[in-house]
This record gives structure tokens, sequence and C-alpha cells, in this order.
């Protein structure tokens, strides 16, 4: 099996990329991998100082098969930067694992991927393999599959292929007639509430994500993407200087894999799981995300 390579996306958090680094590389498959990481460029000028910090500790990680370190002179931003990095490794590997600066991966995280990416390679519905899930509750049945489909992919710890990345349209071309149609619109909330709105502030400048432009393209081409049972990400950046995540982390917490296993099984059926799905759909609902917004302003009143 070849490994995929690790592309590290990273800003100016020193401290929570540290604890990504050491995970990393505590990782079975670390020191046979390849590791790119990407340093963005400093957005303001009191950002500089946050940014060399950054350049200096990465200059001193080992760990890993081979260790290149790209540079940006300037602000590309989370999600320029994640599609240019990604396209371009992706068309030279054929797949890549990708992940931010703020998750901290289990020690088999990088076996899970590979395994996956090898196991999925020719199934063109699977559109990506999630590191991270949520803590759901396990089916009562005899499934002994270590995963399931759900129709969202997640950004938190992924992995995906060229052919299935290089047919993205990243200007989303079909927004114009998708915004008015009601019936699409329903089918495409059932990745979770958040969807349209995320994609209805990406087409008109309020927000700027790689992420809920890949979501559509999985939507249209009714993909699906595979899920740990057992989560292998743990999400580390939930406070001020994170891009898209902050406040109260308490629905996000998950079931981690403390197993630790390298070998698995993956589901045969390369469909939506209805018994996940309904619980995802619920973790992601409206009351959900309205719970999550009012412990976000507990939080920041009680600081």
């Amino acid at each position: 099996m070849s490994l995929a390579p690790i592309i590290l996306f990273t800003y100016k958090r020193v401290a929570p990329l540290k604890a990504t680094i050491a995970a990393l590389q505590k990782n079975f498959l670390a020191r046979d991998s390849f590791l790119y990481i990407f340093s963005d460029g400093p957005r303001h000028e009191h950002d500089k100082a946050q940014v060399e910090e950054v350049r200096k500790y990465l200059r001193s990680v080992t760990g890993f098969r081979e260790i290149t370190i790209r540079e940006s002179e300037q602000n590309k931003g989370l999600a320029r930067s994640i599609i240019d990095g990604t396209s371009e490794l992706i068309q030279q590997f054929g797949k890549v694992i990708v992940l931010e600066d703020d998750l901290l991966t289990t020690p088999n995280f990088l076996n899970f991927m590979n395994e996956a990416l090898e196991n999925y390679v020719y199934n063109q519905q699977v559109f990506s393999i999630s590191g991270y899930s949520f803590n759901l509750k396990p089916e009562s049945s005899d499934d002994i599959s270590e995963g399931y489909f759900l129709n969202r992919g997640w950004s938190w710890g992924w992995a995906t292929w060229a052919d299935r990345w290089n047919q993205v349209d990243w200007q989303v071309e079909e927004y114009a007639r998708f915004k008015n149609d009601k019936a699409a619109r329903k089918r495409f909330a059932q990745g979770g509430s958040d969807l349209n709105s995320m994609l209805d502030k990406q087409m008109t400048g309020l927000l700027d994500s790689w992420a809920i432009r890949w979501f559509f393209n999985q939507y249209k081409l009714e993909g699906v993407t595979l899920y740990p049972k057992l989560s292998k990400i743990y999400n580390n950046g939930f406070d001020q200087y994170a891009t898209h995540t902050n406040g109260s982390s308490s629905r996000y917490i998950p079931l981690l894999d403390t197993k630790h296993k390298t070998d698995f099984i993956f589901p045969d059926v390369h469909e939506i799981h209805p018994h996940y799905q309904k619980q995802f759909q619920h973790k992601m609902g409206l009351s959900s995300r309205i719970k999550s917004k009012i412990e976000t302003l507990f939080i920041r009143y009680c600081k």
C-alpha cells in the first residue's frame, strides 16, 4: 500500500500547532509518510511575529519520512490555501490526507485513512474519508464494520482522491438556479441545517469556505463520506483565534478511538446509513445549533 502524503495547513497559532505535530508524530505510519506544511503569510503587520514564531518552530520538526515547508509571503486565507495546496499535491500523488493546525490525531489515524483510501479508490460514489466522527450511539445490530457512510463530508482531518477533487466547481455556477429551488435546498439540508446558510453566505461574500463548496459538489453528485465509528480526531481549536470554530465545543466532543488497532473492517454497502444519518442530522439540526449558540454566549459572558 502506497501511503498518501499528509498536508498540514497552519497560520499563527503555535501552541495548538505543536500539539497537532506531537500527536501526528506518534502515529504508527508517521516515519513512513511525506509531510507537506503550508504556512500562510501574515494578514496584518501585527501578525508577523506570530507567523515567524510558527515558521521557526516548523523548521525544527522531525519524525517523518520527509518534510516540505511552503511559506507564503502573502496571506491567502484558509480557503484559498487549502484549495491551492490540495490541488497541487493531489495532482502529483493522486490522493491526500489533509489536516489543520488544531487537530489532535490518534496513533492509528494514518492507518485508518490510508486503508480507507486504498479500499474505496475505485468507488466513485465515495467522495472522501473523514477521520473525525461525532459521538453517536452505536447501532444495536450484528454490524461489525468500523465505519459508516453519510451524505456530507467533514473538514477535520479528511482524505480524498484526485478524480473526485477535480470535479469540484469552486465558482458554484449552479447557485443562481439552486438558491430558488426549494426542493433542492431541502435535499441539501438533509446533510445539516447549516448547509444552505453557509452556501448563501459563501456566494454573497459573507463567508470564505472551501468546505461548503466541497459539500455542495458531493450533494450534486450524490456522493457519500466514510466516517469511523470511533473518532480518530479531536478538535483542539475552539478559541478566539480559530477561523471557523470557536465558542462551545460540547456537541463536537467525540468518542475517541483508544484501542488503536491498525486493521479495519470497512462497510461493503456504499450507502447512507439510516441509523447514523438520523443521529448526525440531530447533531447538526436547528435545536442543537441553538443550544450550542446559547452555550457559546454563556462562555463569553463568563470570561
